[in-house]
Protein backbone atom coordinates (compact mmCIF):
# COMPACT_ATOMS: atom_id res chain seq x y z
CA UNK A 1 0.00 0.00 0.00
CA UNK A 2 1.21 3.24 -0.54
CA UNK A 3 1.01 6.27 1.74
CA UNK A 4 -0.90 9.31 1.35
CA UNK A 5 1.94 11.32 1.57
CA UNK A 6 3.40 9.78 -1.86
CA UNK A 7 0.08 11.82 -2.94
CA UNK A 8 0.59 14.84 -1.16
CA UNK A 9 4.16 15.21 -3.11
CA UNK A 10 4.25 17.96 -5.75
CA UNK A 11 1.37 19.13 -5.10
CA UNK A 12 1.05 23.08 -3.80
CA UNK A 13 0.72 23.71 -0.16
CA UNK A 14 -2.78 24.79 -0.14
CA UNK A 15 -3.85 21.30 -1.37
CA UNK A 16 -6.97 20.06 0.08
CA UNK A 17 -6.15 16.96 2.48
CA UNK A 18 -9.86 15.76 1.47
CA UNK A 19 -8.57 15.31 -2.56
CA UNK A 20 -5.31 13.96 -1.00
CA UNK A 21 -7.14 10.91 0.48
CA UNK A 22 -9.63 10.76 -2.24
CA UNK A 23 -7.00 10.45 -4.85
CA UNK A 24 -4.99 8.26 -2.80
CA UNK A 25 -8.16 5.81 -1.80
CA UNK A 26 -9.11 6.18 -6.02
CA UNK A 27 -6.05 4.35 -6.51
CA UNK A 28 -6.10 1.87 -3.73
CA UNK A 29 -9.19 0.64 -4.85
CA UNK A 30 -8.62 1.13 -9.01
CA UNK A 31 -11.06 3.92 -9.55
CA UNK A 32 -10.40 7.07 -11.27
CA UNK A 33 -9.97 10.26 -9.78
CA UNK A 34 -9.53 13.84 -11.87
CA UNK A 35 -8.98 17.09 -10.57
CA UNK A 36 -11.96 19.23 -12.34
CA UNK A 37 -10.85 22.72 -11.13
CA UNK A 38 -6.87 23.23 -12.76
CA UNK A 39 -5.05 21.49 -10.13
CA UNK A 40 -7.08 23.44 -6.47
CA UNK A 41 -8.28 19.91 -5.51
CA UNK A 42 -11.41 21.81 -4.51
CA UNK A 43 -13.72 19.92 -6.63
CA UNK A 44 -12.98 16.68 -8.31
CA UNK A 45 -14.62 13.19 -9.56
CA UNK A 46 -14.21 9.76 -8.86
CA UNK A 47 -14.72 7.11 -11.33
CA UNK A 48 -15.67 3.37 -12.10
CA UNK A 49 -16.51 1.38 -14.69
CA UNK A 50 -20.42 2.49 -14.88
CA UNK A 51 -20.54 5.30 -12.19
CA UNK A 52 -19.20 8.70 -11.61
CA UNK A 53 -19.42 11.20 -8.72
CA UNK A 54 -18.29 14.63 -7.90
CA UNK A 55 -16.73 15.88 -4.67
CA UNK A 56 -15.77 18.77 -3.25
CA UNK A 57 -13.51 19.96 -0.39
CA UNK A 58 -12.90 23.72 1.28
CA UNK A 59 -16.85 24.44 2.46
CA UNK A 60 -18.08 21.64 1.09
CA UNK A 61 -20.04 18.28 2.37
CA UNK A 62 -16.98 15.72 2.39
CA UNK A 63 -18.80 12.61 3.30
CA UNK A 64 -22.06 11.88 0.65
CA UNK A 65 -23.46 9.41 2.99
CA UNK A 66 -24.17 12.03 5.20
CA UNK A 67 -27.35 13.11 4.64
CA UNK A 68 -27.74 16.83 3.57
CA UNK A 69 -30.56 17.91 6.16
CA UNK A 70 -28.15 16.00 9.79
CA UNK A 71 -24.95 17.56 7.99
CA UNK A 72 -26.85 21.05 7.98
CA UNK A 73 -28.13 20.68 11.73
CA UNK A 74 -24.37 19.11 12.91
CA UNK A 75 -22.90 21.90 12.19
CA UNK A 76 -25.42 24.64 13.71
CA UNK A 77 -24.16 24.29 17.54
CA UNK A 78 -27.01 25.45 18.84
CA UNK A 79 -29.37 22.56 16.76
CA UNK A 80 -27.32 20.19 17.89
CA UNK A 81 -27.44 20.58 21.57
CA UNK A 82 -31.00 20.62 21.26
CA UNK A 83 -31.43 17.23 19.28
CA UNK A 84 -29.11 15.76 21.66
CA UNK A 85 -30.25 16.64 24.65
CA UNK A 86 -34.00 16.18 23.45
CA UNK A 87 -32.41 12.66 22.61
CA UNK A 88 -31.63 12.28 26.63
CA UNK A 89 -27.72 12.53 25.48
CA UNK A 90 -25.35 14.95 27.73
CA UNK A 91 -24.59 17.85 25.66
CA UNK A 92 -22.87 21.34 27.00
CA UNK A 93 -25.86 23.26 25.30
CA UNK A 94 -25.59 27.02 25.57
CA UNK A 95 -27.43 29.77 24.58
CA UNK A 96 -26.99 31.45 20.84
CA UNK A 97 -27.04 35.14 20.01
CA UNK A 98 -26.61 37.34 16.63
CA UNK A 99 -23.94 40.13 16.40
CA UNK A 100 -26.49 42.02 13.50
CA UNK A 101 -29.60 43.45 13.17
CA UNK A 102 -30.47 42.03 9.64
CA UNK A 103 -32.79 39.83 9.73
CA UNK A 104 -34.19 40.81 13.34
CA UNK A 105 -37.31 40.36 12.07
CA UNK A 106 -37.33 37.02 12.02
CA UNK A 107 -36.11 35.39 14.99
CA UNK A 108 -37.55 35.88 18.44
CA UNK A 109 -36.73 38.05 21.24
CA UNK A 110 -34.06 37.68 23.38
CA UNK A 111 -31.39 36.50 21.30
CA UNK A 112 -29.59 39.79 20.62
CA UNK A 113 -26.23 41.22 21.66
CA UNK A 114 -27.56 42.68 24.51
CA UNK A 115 -28.80 39.64 25.55
CA UNK A 116 -25.78 38.07 25.52
CA UNK A 117 -24.14 39.99 27.81
CA UNK A 118 -26.90 39.55 30.52
CA UNK A 119 -26.15 35.70 29.72
CA UNK A 120 -22.47 36.67 30.37
CA UNK A 121 -22.89 37.82 33.66
CA UNK A 122 -25.31 35.62 34.43
CA UNK A 123 -22.45 32.61 34.15
CA UNK A 124 -20.14 34.74 36.72
CA UNK A 125 -18.70 37.00 34.05
CA UNK A 126 -16.38 33.83 32.40
CA UNK A 127 -17.91 32.02 29.65
CA UNK A 128 -16.33 29.62 26.47
CA UNK A 129 -17.79 31.32 23.12
CA UNK A 130 -17.28 30.84 19.92
CA UNK A 131 -19.26 31.51 16.59
CA UNK A 132 -22.18 29.33 15.97
CA UNK A 133 -21.54 27.89 12.81
CA UNK A 134 -17.31 28.10 13.37
CA UNK A 135 -15.08 25.33 12.43
CA UNK A 136 -11.45 24.41 12.89
CA UNK A 137 -11.11 26.39 16.54
CA UNK A 138 -11.78 29.42 14.50
CA UNK A 139 -12.69 32.03 17.58
CA UNK A 140 -13.20 29.68 20.17
CA UNK A 141 -12.01 30.83 23.40
CA UNK A 142 -12.81 31.10 27.13
CA UNK A 143 -13.38 34.64 27.90
CA UNK A 144 -13.02 36.20 31.71
CA UNK A 145 -15.05 39.80 31.83
CA UNK A 146 -17.40 42.24 30.26
CA UNK A 147 -14.68 43.95 28.80
CA UNK A 148 -13.07 40.69 27.24
CA UNK A 149 -16.41 40.12 25.89
CA UNK A 150 -17.29 43.21 24.21
CA UNK A 151 -13.90 43.15 22.58
CA UNK A 152 -14.23 39.53 21.65
CA UNK A 153 -17.81 40.28 20.21
CA UNK A 154 -16.38 43.01 18.02
CA UNK A 155 -13.89 40.90 16.52
CA UNK A 156 -16.31 38.07 15.70
CA UNK A 157 -19.08 40.34 14.56
CA UNK A 158 -16.78 41.26 11.45
CA UNK A 159 -16.77 37.34 10.18
CA UNK A 160 -19.52 35.71 11.47
CA UNK A 161 -23.31 36.73 12.21
CA UNK A 162 -23.71 34.50 15.79
CA UNK A 163 -22.06 33.12 18.98
CA UNK A 164 -22.78 30.51 21.25
CA UNK A 165 -22.51 31.34 24.61
CA UNK A 166 -21.38 27.64 27.61
CA UNK A 167 -20.22 27.64 30.48
CA UNK A 168 -16.44 26.88 31.03
CA UNK A 169 -16.12 23.04 31.82
CA UNK A 170 -13.18 21.43 33.16
CA UNK A 171 -12.40 17.77 31.86
CA UNK A 172 -10.39 15.42 29.52
CA UNK A 173 -11.48 15.53 26.49
CA UNK A 174 -11.52 13.38 23.71
CA UNK A 175 -12.86 12.54 19.56
CA UNK A 176 -14.29 9.59 19.09
CA UNK A 177 -14.75 8.62 14.99
CA UNK A 178 -17.67 6.90 13.78
CA UNK A 179 -18.82 4.82 10.68
CA UNK A 180 -22.34 3.89 11.45
CA UNK A 181 -22.00 2.33 14.87
CA UNK A 182 -18.21 1.14 14.47
CA UNK A 183 -15.84 3.69 16.56
CA UNK A 184 -13.35 3.26 14.21
CA UNK A 185 -10.68 5.17 16.30
CA UNK A 186 -10.43 7.71 19.20
CA UNK A 187 -7.87 10.50 20.03
CA UNK A 188 -6.81 12.24 22.86
CA UNK A 189 -7.10 16.51 22.69
CA UNK A 190 -4.65 18.78 24.35
CA UNK A 191 -4.36 22.36 23.96
CA UNK A 192 -1.52 24.09 21.89
CA UNK A 193 1.51 25.70 23.24
CA UNK A 194 4.23 27.18 22.53
CA UNK A 195 7.98 25.92 22.75
CA UNK A 196 11.27 28.61 24.13
CA UNK A 197 13.78 29.22 22.20
CA UNK A 198 16.41 30.56 24.35
CA UNK A 199 16.33 34.20 22.82
CA UNK A 200 12.39 34.92 22.38
CA UNK A 201 10.32 36.32 25.35
CA UNK A 202 6.59 33.97 25.24
CA UNK A 203 4.92 37.06 24.16
CA UNK A 204 7.20 37.55 20.73
CA UNK A 205 6.47 33.49 20.85
CA UNK A 206 3.12 33.83 20.94
CA UNK A 207 2.91 36.43 18.82
CA UNK A 208 4.88 33.99 16.30
CA UNK A 209 2.50 31.60 17.10
CA UNK A 210 -0.51 33.86 16.35
CA UNK A 211 0.71 35.59 12.89
CA UNK A 212 0.82 31.74 11.74
CA UNK A 213 -2.88 31.20 12.62
CA UNK A 214 -4.04 34.55 10.71
CA UNK A 215 -2.01 33.26 7.82
CA UNK A 216 -4.37 30.34 7.78
CA UNK A 217 -7.87 32.59 8.49
CA UNK A 218 -7.97 31.86 12.06
CA UNK A 219 -8.22 33.93 15.06
CA UNK A 220 -5.12 34.45 17.41
CA UNK A 221 -5.10 32.95 20.53
CA UNK A 222 -4.83 34.76 23.69
CA UNK A 223 -3.49 35.14 27.26
CA UNK A 224 -4.02 37.84 29.53
CA UNK A 225 -1.67 40.37 28.67
CA UNK A 226 -1.09 41.79 31.79
CA UNK A 227 0.40 38.64 32.95
CA UNK A 228 4.31 39.67 33.89
CA UNK A 229 5.63 36.35 32.83
CA UNK A 230 4.73 36.61 28.88
CA UNK A 231 7.60 39.04 29.01
CA UNK A 232 10.10 36.52 30.29
CA UNK A 233 12.27 34.38 28.14
CA UNK A 234 11.51 30.92 28.34
CA UNK A 235 14.47 28.09 28.24
CA UNK A 236 15.03 26.27 24.76
CA UNK A 237 12.43 23.53 24.80
CA UNK A 238 10.60 24.74 27.58
CA UNK A 239 6.63 24.89 26.85
CA UNK A 240 3.92 26.84 27.88
CA UNK A 241 0.26 25.58 27.38
CA UNK A 242 -2.46 27.72 25.61
CA UNK A 243 -5.90 27.63 27.17
CA UNK A 244 -8.99 26.83 24.97
CA UNK A 245 -9.68 25.28 22.00
CA UNK A 246 -7.93 22.01 20.69
CA UNK A 247 -8.14 21.92 17.53
CA UNK A 248 -5.07 20.52 15.11
CA UNK A 249 -5.62 23.44 12.91
CA UNK A 250 -5.45 25.74 15.53
CA UNK A 251 -2.43 24.20 16.94
CA UNK A 252 -3.40 21.74 19.05
CA UNK A 253 -2.16 17.88 19.80
CA UNK A 254 -4.47 15.14 18.98
CA UNK A 255 -2.65 11.44 19.20
CA UNK A 256 -4.70 8.27 19.00
CA UNK A 257 -5.47 6.48 22.18
CA UNK A 258 -7.80 4.06 23.53
CA UNK A 259 -11.30 4.98 23.95
CA UNK A 260 -11.94 6.60 27.97
CA UNK A 261 -14.33 3.88 28.25
CA UNK A 262 -17.11 1.86 27.10
CA UNK A 263 -19.68 4.32 28.78
CA UNK A 264 -17.87 7.08 26.24
CA UNK A 265 -18.30 5.13 22.59
CA UNK A 266 -21.76 4.64 24.03
CA UNK A 267 -22.19 7.98 24.14
CA UNK A 268 -21.22 8.85 20.66
CA UNK A 269 -22.99 6.38 19.45
CA UNK A 270 -25.99 7.60 20.84
CA UNK A 271 -25.16 11.42 19.25
CA UNK A 272 -24.10 10.17 16.24
CA UNK A 273 -27.97 8.71 16.13
CA UNK A 274 -29.82 11.41 17.23
CA UNK A 275 -28.39 13.73 14.57
CA UNK A 276 -28.65 11.18 12.02
CA UNK A 277 -24.96 10.93 10.64
CA UNK A 278 -23.64 7.96 9.14
CA UNK A 279 -20.47 9.54 9.43
CA UNK A 280 -19.60 11.41 12.58
CA UNK A 281 -16.46 12.77 14.90
CA UNK A 282 -17.91 13.55 18.40
CA UNK A 283 -16.26 15.52 20.64
CA UNK A 284 -16.22 15.14 24.54
CA UNK A 285 -15.50 15.72 27.68
CA UNK A 286 -14.81 13.17 30.28
CA UNK A 287 -13.85 13.33 33.89
CA UNK A 288 -15.63 16.46 34.17
CA UNK A 289 -14.75 18.10 37.72
CA UNK A 290 -12.44 14.62 38.47
CA UNK A 291 -15.83 13.00 38.48
CA UNK A 292 -14.62 9.45 36.49
CA UNK A 293 -18.42 8.84 35.12
CA UNK A 294 -19.21 12.08 34.25
CA UNK A 295 -19.50 13.68 30.59
CA UNK A 296 -21.53 15.39 28.32
CA UNK A 297 -20.96 15.86 24.28
CA UNK A 298 -18.99 19.07 23.24
CA UNK A 299 -19.96 19.28 19.70
CA UNK A 300 -21.04 16.53 16.73
CA UNK A 301 -18.93 16.77 13.93
CA UNK A 302 -20.33 15.82 10.63
CA UNK A 303 -17.43 16.97 8.27
CA UNK A 304 -14.58 15.52 10.74
CA UNK A 305 -10.97 16.47 8.92
CA UNK A 306 -8.81 13.22 9.41
CA UNK A 307 -4.67 14.16 9.20
CA UNK A 308 -4.18 13.09 12.23
CA UNK A 309 -4.63 9.70 10.46
CA UNK A 310 -1.69 10.84 8.02
CA UNK A 311 0.68 11.95 10.53
CA UNK A 312 -0.08 9.30 12.80
CA UNK A 313 0.69 6.56 10.09
CA UNK A 314 -2.46 5.21 9.54
CA UNK A 315 -3.44 5.18 5.68
CA UNK A 316 -5.28 2.08 6.14
CA UNK A 317 -8.10 4.03 8.56
CA UNK A 318 -8.07 6.30 5.84
CA UNK A 319 -9.00 3.66 3.56
CA UNK A 320 -11.27 2.34 5.28
CA UNK A 321 -13.14 5.70 5.57
CA UNK A 322 -13.21 6.15 1.94
CA UNK A 323 -14.58 2.38 1.03
CA UNK A 324 -17.14 3.21 3.59
CA UNK A 325 -18.06 6.08 0.94
CA UNK A 326 -17.32 4.30 -2.30
CA UNK A 327 -19.69 1.44 -1.01
CA UNK A 328 -22.26 3.67 0.10
CA UNK A 329 -22.30 5.90 -2.86
CA UNK A 330 -22.10 2.62 -5.30
CA UNK A 331 -18.82 3.15 -6.79
CA UNK A 332 -17.63 -0.61 -5.10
Amino acid sequence: MRSPTEFRKGKPGFYPDQAVYAEFAAAEFGLTFRDLDGGSGLIFSIASRDRLLHFGAGRCSWYPQNNATASTLASDKFFASRILRDAGVPALGGEYFFLHDRHRAHRPAGHERSDAIACFKALGGSAFVKPLTGARGDFAQAVHGEAALVRYLDAVMQYYDAVLIQPIVDGTEYRVFLLDDDALYCARKRPPFISGDGVRTFRELLTAHNDALRARGLSPASLPDHDPTLDTVPANGERREIPGRMNLSAGGTMVLADGPSEQAIVLARQAARAIGLRVAAIDMFVDIGGQPDSMQVIEVNSNPAIRLLEVSDRGDLILKIWHHTFSTMGLL
